[in-house]
Parts: structure tokens; sequence; C-alpha cells
């Protein structure tokens, strides 16, 4: 794997996650920082494991997750389950460690999006 894929399959991840955080009104100054924090620890790993290409978009959206827990709060919530419930649940990035990552909701089991098209 050479250096410009690894940049390409950073440069594509940080823009769909960019994108889901834009689609839920959360893409401050702020998130943008820890979406940058999360691929550039990611282009390391990737430099170590250039293999790990394709799986990259969805080690960042669950870094990005996991930071925004930290400060934010969860993210995504399920808005579906969020209209219908008083306890709002995140939804999760399936598979953990795979290709074509997408956002799960793991209380009705059921694919809500691919990572970058949330609505």
């Amino acid at each position: 794997m050479t250096t410009p894929e690894i940049e390409a399959a950073l440069h594509g991840a940080r823009a769909l996650i960019l994108a889901d955080l834009t689609a839920r009104d959360v893409a401050d100054a702020a998130v943008v920082s820890l979406v940058e924090e999360a691929v550039a620890h990611r282009r390391w790993w990737l430099e170590q494991w250039p293999d790990g290409v394709e799986y990259v978009l969805g080690l960042v959206a669950q870094d990005v997750q996991d930071k925004l827990l930290e400060t934010y709060g969860r993210w995504p919530l399920c808005v579906e389950c969020a209209e219908a419930e008083d306890d709002p649940h995140a939804l999760s990035v399936e598979p953990e460690l795979g290709p074509e990552p997408h956002w799960v909701c793991g209380k009705r089991g059921v694919v809500v999006a691919p990572v970058g098209d949330l609505k």
C-alpha cells in the first residue's frame, strides 16, 4: 500500500465522518478537532499495517464515537427509537473491524445507514 492510497483512505474517512456529524448537527470546531485527532492516529496505524486500509473508515467512526462519549455524549443517537422511547441510545458501527461499515441500531438489530450516509 502506498502513501497516496493511505492518504486517500484517510481523506475519504474524514469526509464521510464529517458528513454524518453534519447530518446530525454536531460538527462544531471542537468535534472537527476530534475527527482530525482520530485521523492522525489512524494514519500512524495504517503506516504500521497498510493492509488495514479497507477498515479505516469504521475505525475512525468508532474512534470519534468514543471521544464524543467522553466529551459530548452518546452519538449518533438512534432517532427512530428516540421518537418511541424515553431511553435514547447510540448506534454502533458494524462490522467492528471490516469493510463497508454501517450504523446499526442494536435494540432493533437493523442497519440504519452506511457510515457517511446518516440522515
